[in-house]
């Protein structure tokens, strides 16, 4: 018998919705076909954006969506894609597939998606091949509400009003595919960049996010730190030159070179997979560590925005698309990770899965006008009530370990204190062996429960033809009280709701 010990007098601390972030880039079929269609493709949408995948995104309450790369972010030219469609600029996307990118998407495209959406807004500029009159002016374009020839160019594009920028990303991945830079190199433009993305208005500033590391590189964290972190005296006067740093790493079973099948893997392979998902925390930890020494208040946030379960590609599809399948195995590494992200609210403000849909992990699958929820999209839909709410102490006894040393359940907790309610979200790693889990209430008695279950064969997947192998049910919660009961079946997520009384 497992107990989930969770104390509910303690507060440690408010999960910012952000870390159920999503991310969106111009690969594949992600944004195109994915997201946005041409008018005449005979698939139903609101100016361009498709009905079906913007109310699948509405249902888990996407926070912020984060865009157009990413590696393409890098070779993005802004201006190439505002205009008329059809005298937009077209050009090769070097990164993903060598494909022609005609620009269809673009800026003003974005910001109407997001306002579909109704979530918040995260742009990466370019700093590998732009400038920063480019980077500077873009920011211009969106963000400025006075007189100006940009300001006055976007209302002659359609949108005289300008658009909130909430998070804006100065380069992406430039120790890599955002211009292979030393640390130091890297850390000196990002002084210079992020000087010129301005504030045009102080009742909505811009958070902006340093390029981070890549998986466990401290070297890569203390030397842009050191060039880019400058204390102030009084501590409380910080006004410094970044809000967040961030971090990447993807979940490969065999390694970089020999990423595996989505679909067609061993219990081996399972559990390797689930080892590398739980070294999240481990990065957390080690990085967190690194800014607690220059930012021990946690006013910079480590802005997880590139995370997820990277496989081989389906076979008979673009290898430069990485369109992947999606199984149980995915929706328990997004469970681990998001609890995760939980308990490490403190530190962890910002997470975008990558990504949104057709590429990687993603949460929704297209094919022509049918759309498919994946397993993922259901953890998402599952954990929605964390956000926001206050993280609560969620201790896990009596599990025992499942095959490959890892803990058999791992679990997160926290407190909506308007609705009066706590949410435990819990993931049985186990695929042989299921769990009677007792969750034990310290300091709060519950008047009534309810819980939701996803579970399945390891294997299981949505797919166009059946849809709906894999999808959420009613989970029995038994007892009141102080502490109450339910069954977690082996290889399962669940979420229980607890209103208190």
């Amino acid at each position: 018998m497992a107990t989930i010990h969770i104390d509910t007098a303690t507060r440690q601390g408010r999960i910012s919705p952000e870390i159920y972030g999503h991310f969106s880039e111009h690969l594949g079929r992600c944004v195109y076909e994915g997201i946005f269609v041409r008018p005449d493709s005979g698939i139903p949408n609101e100016n361009g954006m498709r009905r079906d995948v913007v109310e699948a995104l509405r249902e888990i309450r996407v926070p912020v969506l984060r865009w157009p790369g990413g590696c393409f972010a890098d070779e993005y030219h802004w201006r190439d894609g505002i205009g008329p469609r059809e005298s937009r600029k077209r050009m090769v996307n070097t990164n993903w597939g060598g494909v022609v990118e005609d620009n269809s998407f673009g800026t003003h495209e974005y910001f109407e998606l997001c306002r579909q959406l109704g979530c918040k807004t995260y742009v990466n500029g370019n700093v590998g091949s732009g400038t920063v009159r480019e980077m500077s002016e873009w920011v211009e374009y969106m963000t400025f509400g006075g007189v100006s020839p940009l300001a006055e160019l976007r209302a002659q594009n359609g949108h005289p009003e300008p658009w909130r920028v909430d998070y804006f990303g100065v380069g992406n991945e430039n120790w890599g595919c955002g211009g292979n830079m030393t640390p130091e190199y890297y850390a000196d433009l990002y002084r210079r960049y992020q000087t010129y993305v301005r504030q045009y208005d102080p009742a909505a500033p811009i958070a902006k996010i340093c390029g981070g590391p890549n998986v466990d590189d401290d070297n890569w964290t203390r030397r842009v730190l050191q060039t880019c972190y400058a204390r102030p005296h009084p501590p409380e006067d910080f006004h410094g030159f970044m809000d967040g740093l961030s971090l990447h790493y993807y979940v490969h079973p065999g390694g970089w070179d020999h990423k595996g099948s989505a679909t067609d893997f061993s219990p081996e392979e399972y559990y390797a997979t689930m080892k590398k998902a739980l070294w999240m925390e481990e990065l957390i930890k080690l990085h967190g560590g690194i800014l607690d020494q220059y930012d021990p208040e946690k006013r910079i946030g480590l802005m997880v925005d590139e995370w997820g379960a990277w496989y081989d590609v389906e076979p008979g599809t673009h290898p430069g698309f990485l369109y992947q399948q999606n199984t149980m195995r995915d929706a328990l590494v997004a469970a681990v990770t998001l609890n995760i992200f939980n308990r490490h609210c403190d530190r962890v403000k910002l997470a975008c899965i990558a990504q949104m849909v057709n590429v990687l992990q993603s949460v929704l699958l297209t094919e022509g006008p049918r759309m498919v929820r994946t397993p993922t999209w259901y953890v998402f839909h599952m954990y929605r009530r964390h956000q926001g709410a206050q993280l609560l102490d969620a201790r896990v006894e009596g599990a025992g370990t499942a095959d490959g040393g890892l803990p058999a359940l791992h679990a997160s907790a926290s407190l909506d204190e308007t609705a009066g309610a706590v949410t435990v979200t819990a993931a049985n790693l186990s695929l042989t062996q299921a769990q009677d889990v007792t969750v034990q209430l310290g300091g709060a008695f519950v008047d009534r429960g309810q819980g939701a279950l996803l579970t399945g064969d390891v294997h299981s997947r949505n797919t166009f033809d059946e849809p709906d192998m894999v999808r959420e049910e009613k989970l029995d919660v038994m007892g009141v009280g102080p502490l109450v009961k339910v069954r977690l079946p082996a290889c399962s997520v669940a979420s229980v709701r607890l209103e208190l009384a």
